[in-house]
């Protein structure tokens, strides 16, 4: 059984994202603690899902988001008119030259290598996307009148502050409402949420949150933290032996949720920062379908690749409506998005379909 998708002919934009878009700083080989230079990207769990559509798969996508008018705001919006995402639905909010009331979001984030893990170092407190409220998004409009295939947000946006949970539902009733596709990445962040009520305002939020969404994305860890599933017999590392143990997990989740079409993750076992075995996972109609296995896949950064399997993810549904080949493209476009830096995929169409078909490394000339 297909995913109810509406016609492209029907619909101003694919999809579209709502979340926070940071600026990036990123030492490269070094460390925050020590670097004397950054190189800067634009990046966002939501917003990166975005990219991947537009840049990679060539479809039509936007962002809802909120940046302070400064020129750090002017330079995430040249990043993202780079990429192609539409900038209509940015909300510009005065800046005060000080940050005190708003500002916008920074990540410093260090790739780790070999033994030593990727760190991630948020810097986002009153930033204007985590002040966006209910009532700010004309989603008549955007749902409505312009057209929407599909909308994508998660559980970063909803941990940001008290106003961007009410935010979130808002805009997945509004598409459901329009018969628009929504898709959720739980991606639990401890350290976002461990001052407003850790794992049980998590679970407060994403349960009220989830009753709403079509395809639900999400590790072992964030099934557990965001939803309050039990897993029996999974641990950090998982194993072939223990994905059966996963596929408990999601059966019981669509027990819970009927309302979910579509859930899905990527299984990945941490043998290094810089080596991991991936592969990914899907679950629709009953069924569960298996991307190929990507073992001791070689890692230049880490951050971004399981937002990039979403977005293959999705590519997969809009253009195939197929779940099998859907897991493929998201499990391929991740993997190739790690192999290159910053949060967003330098991948092409070609070579996610190259890597899905087995082909290898040698010189493309």
């Amino acid at each position: 059984m297909s995913l109810p998708i509406k016609p492209a002919t029907d619909c101003t934009f694919d999809m579209i994202a709502l979340g926070e878009i940071m600026l990036r700083l990123d030492p490269g080989e070094s460390r925050v603690r020590c670097a004397r230079e950054f190189k800067v990207w634009e990046g966002g769990g939501e917003y990166n899902v975005a990219r991947g559509l537009r840049r990679c798969f060539n479809l039509r996508t936007a962002v809802v988001t909120a940046f302070a008018d400064n020129d750090v705001g002017r330079l995430l919006e040249d990043f993202i008119l780079q990429g192609g995402v539409d900038t209509r639905f940015i909300k510009w909010l005065p800046y005060d030259g000080v940050g005190r009331t708003v500002r916008n979001g920074l990540n410093f984030t260090e790739r780790g290598f070999g033994l030593r893990g990727a760190v991630g170092i948020p810097d986002r407190g009153n930033s204007a996307a985590s002040q966006m409220k209910p009532g700010q998004v004309d989603w008549e409009n955007i749902f409505g009148k312009l057209g929407v295939r599909w909308l994508h947000t998660g559980g970063i946006f909803a941990a940001l502050s008290d106003t961007t949970p009410a935010l979130v539902e808002e805009a997945v009733k509004a598409a459901k409402q329009h018969g628009v596709i929504v898709s959720y990445d739980l991606n639990y962040r401890p350290s976002l949420w461990k001052a407003i009520g850790g794992k049980a305002r998590a679970q407060e939020v994403n349960r009220r949150i989830a009753r709403y969404v079509d395809v639900m994305i999400g590790n072992e860890e964030d099934f557990t933290a965001c939803l309050g599933l039990e897993v029996k017999g999974l641990d950090e590392k998982i194993s072939h032996i223990e994905i059966d143990a996963f596929k408990g997990m999601i059966q019981n989740a669509v027990k819970e949720f009927p309302n979910f079409k579509v859930a899905a993750t990527t299984l990945r076992t941490v043998k290094s920062a810089t080596r991991n075995d991936w592969s990914a996972i899907c679950w629709h109609d009953g069924k569960f379908f298996e991307s190929n296995q990507y073992p001791d896949l070689e890692i230049l950064d880490r951050v971004g690749g399981g937002d990039s399997f979403a977005s293959g993810l999705v590519y997969g549904f809009l253009k195939h409506n197929d779940a099998a080949k859907a897991v493929q493209y998201g499990a391929a476009h991740g993997a190739l998005a790690m192999t290159t830096p910053g949060d967003t995929s330098m991948a092409s169409l070609d070579e996610v379909e190259k890597v899905i078909g087995g082909g290898g490394a040698r010189v493309v000339r």
